[in-house]
C-alpha cells in the first residue's frame, strides 16, 4: 500500500472546467422564475387565485428559458480533470483516521449540510401545507390532487438513480449544486394556472430532492473521522429532518393565510440561492477526486479534513466487489433475511407515516374545523417539540445502542400513530404528531446509517439502496390510495400503520445486531 504525498494543497473550490457556465445559468434559471412573480403578484386583490388565467408573455418566456439554464449551469458543473492518472489500476482509500478530533473543518461541514438537508427536505415536507389550498383553487377532488405528491415521490425514485450516476460523473459536490438550480426553477409552480403544470413541475422537484439526501449521507460519511460517523450521520440527518419540517410548517403559519398556498412553492426560490451561496463550504469528495487524477485537489481536501489518502493493488475479487446497482433485490442470505425483512417493513411504514399521515393531516383538520393557519401552527408546534430529540436520538444510537434505538423510533413512532386515534374523539394533535414527527425522524436518521453498518462490503451498497427505495415505496402506496379516491378514514389509516410499525420492531428485537463500537471488517467473514 502506498500513501501519497499530500504536501501540496492548492485550492479546490475551481475544479470545474467551466465556472462562468454554470454562473450564468443560475442567471438564466433566477431571472426565467422571476419573469413569473408579475403575474403571480397581479392575483393579490383576489387572494392569489391564478387558476385558469392566460399565460402572460414574460411567463411563457421565463418557462422557456429555464431548461436551458438548467443545462447550461450542470454543463458548468462538469470537472476539470487532472493528468496523473497513475492511479488507474489502484483501488483509492480515503481513510478518516479512528482516533481524529473534530476540526473546525468538520462542524463547519456538518452546519452546512445540516442547512442542504433543511432545504432538501422542506420541499416534500410542503406538500401536506398546499393541498388544502390547491384542492379549493383548482376545484379538484381529493383523489385527483393526490397525483401531486405521487408525482413528487415518482419523482424521488428516478432522482436517486440519476443523481447516482450525477455524482460518478459531476462529483459530491456539483450534485448538491445541480439539486439547489433545480430547486430554484421548479418554484415557477406558484405561478402555474394549471393543476396539471403544478403536477409536472412537483414530479421534477421531487428528482432533486431525491438525488439530494444520499449524496450529503455519502459525503459527510466519506469526510469524518471513523469515531464520529455514527453519531453525526443521526445528527445531520435528524436536524435535517425535524428543520425541514418545522420551517415548512413554521413558514406556512406565516405566509399562508396572507400570500396564499403558492407562497409555499415561491420559497424555493430564495432557499435553492441559499444552497448555491453555501456551495464554498461544501468539499468535493476526495475519492472523486483521486478517480478524475485531480490529486492535489484530493490531498487538499483531506489535509483539511485530517485525512489519509491510499493506493492499493485491487484483486479482480474487490474490483468485482465494487460495483453494486441500489435497485437490486436485498441480501437473501439466510443470515441477513430476518434483519432485511425487519429493515424493509419499517422502512415502507416510515413511507406510510411521513408521507400518507403527515400528509393527510391539513387537510383532515381543516374538515374538522381548523383554519389553515391554525392547523400549520399546531404542526409547527409539533415539530418544535420534536426537536430537541434528535440530538436524543443522536447520543442513545453513539453511546447506548444502535440496535435498540432503532427500536425505540419504531415504538415511538407507533404510540404517535396511535394517539392519532385520540384526535377522532376531539383531542388535541400537538401530542400525537409530535411523537410521530419525533419517532419517524429518528426512524429515518438511525435507518440507513444502521443498515450501511449491518452488511459485509460485497452487499452494502445493494442492501442500503434497497432500504431507502422501500421507504419511497410506502409513500407511493400511500398516495396511489389517494389517487384511486381509497384514502381511509384518518383512525383507519392509523390502525393499519401501528402493525408493520410493531411487527417491524420485533423482528429487529430478534434479528437486528449491535454495531456501535464494531469493526465493520468482522461482516466479511
Amino acid at each position: 500500500m502506498t500513501t501519497l504525498d499530500s504536501s501540496k494543497a492548492p485550492h479546490v473550490l475551481s475544479d470545474r472546467q467551466r465556472l462562468w457556465a454554470f454562473w450564468l445559468g443560475c442567471l438564466v434559471v433566477t431571472a426565467g422564475v422571476l419573469l413569473h412573480l408579475p403575474m403571480y403578484l397581479m392575483g393579490a386583490d383576489i387572494g392569489y387565485r391564478l387558476a385558469g388565467m392566460p399565460m402572460d408573455m414574460g411567463m411563457t418566456i421565463g418557462m422557456l428559458i429555464i431548461p436551458p439554464g438548467c443545462a447550461l449551469a450542470g454543463w458548468g458543473l462538469l470537472p476539470r480533470r487532472g493528468h496523473d492518472h497513475s492511479h488507474d489500476h489502484h483501488t483509492v482509500d480515503v481513510t478518516p483516521p479512528e482516533d481524529a478530533p473534530l476540526s473546525r473543518a468538520h462542524w463547519g461541514l456538518m452546519v452546512t449540510l445540516v442547512v442542504a438537508l433543511i432545504i432538501d427536505i422542506m420541499k416534500p415536507a410542503s406538500l401536506g401545507f398546499v393541498v388544502p389550498g390547491m384542492i379549493k383553487e383548482y376545484e379538484v377532488s381529493k383523489a385527483m390532487v393526490a397525483w401531486l405528491p405521487f408525482a413528487a415521490l415518482t419523482g424521488t425514485v428516478t432522482g436517486s438513480i440519476i443523481w447516482g450516476i450525477l455524482a460518478d460523473i459531476f462529483g459530491r459536490r456539483a450534485s448538491i449544486l445541480l439539486s439547489a438550480v433545480m430547486f430554484v426553477g421548479t418554484s415557477i409552480c406558484g405561478a402555474m394556472p394549471d393543476f396539471w403544470w403544478n403536477v409536472g413541475m412537483c414530479f421534477m422537484m421531487g428528482a432533486a430532492a431525491g438525488g439530494l439526501l444520499p449524496v450529503v449521507y455519502a459525503l459527510l460519511a466519506e469526510t469524518m473521522p471513523s469515531k464520529h460517523r455514527g453519531w453525526s450521520l443521526v445528527l445531520v440527518g435528524g436536524l435535517g429532518a425535524v428543520g425541514g419540517y418545522l420551517a415548512s410548517s413554521g413558514l406556512s403559519a406565516l405566509l399562508q393565510p396572507e400570500f396564499g398556498w403558492r407562497i409555499m412553492w415561491f420559497l424555493n426560490l430564495p432557499t435553492g440561492l441559499i444552497l448555491i451561496a453555501l456551495s464554498g463550504a461544501i468539499p468535493e469528495s476526495a475519492k472523486f477526486l483521486m478517480t478524475i487524477g485531480r490529486i492535489d485537489a484530493a490531498h487538499a481536501i483531506m489535509k483539511r479534513f485530517g485525512s489519509v489518502v491510499r493506493e492499493r493493488d485491487e484483486t479482480p475479487v474487490e474490483a468485482a466487489d465494487h460495483h453494486h446497482h441500489v435497485l437490486t433485490a436485498p441480501p437473501v442470505e439466510r443470515r441477513f433475511a430476518g434483519m432485511t425483512t425487519a429493515l424493509s417493513i419499517a422502512a415502507v411504514a416510515w413511507g406510510l407515516v411521513n408521507f400518507g399521515l403527515l400528509l393527510w393531516l391539513p387537510a383532515e383538520l381543516v374538515s374538522k374545523g381548523y383554519s389553515m393557519g391554525v392547523s400549520s401552527q399546531l404542526l409547527a408546534k409539533s415539530a418544535l417539540i420534536a426537536f430537541p430529540t434528535v440530538f436524543v436520538c443522536a447520543f442513545l444510537y453513539s453511546r447506548w445502542s444502535t440496535k435498540w434505538s432503532l427500536v425505540g423510533t419504531m415504538v415511538v413512532s407507533a404510540i404517535g400513530v396511535a394517539g392519532v386515534l385520540t384526535i377522532e374523539n376531539g383531542a388535541s394533535p400537538i401530542l400525537p404528531v409530535a411523537l410521530m414527527i419525533i419517532g419517524t425522524n429518528g426512524l429515518l436518521a438511525i435507518l440507513l446509517p444502521y443498515a450501511a453498518e449491518s452488511y459485509p462490503l460485497r452487499v452494502r451498497g445493494r442492501a442500503t439502496g434497497w432500504i431507502a427505495a422501500c421507504s419511497k415505496s410506502g409513500g407511493l402506496i400511500a398516495q396511489l390510495l389517494g389517487i384511486l379516491g381509497a384514502v381511509p378514514p384518518l383512525k383507519i389509516a392509523a390502525l393499519a400503520i401501528i402493525a408493520p410499525l410493531a411487527l417491524a420492531a420485533l423482528l429487529t428485537a430478534r434479528f437486528g445486531a449491535e454495531t456501535r463500537g464494531r469493526d465493520l471488517r468482522e461482516l466479511e467473514k
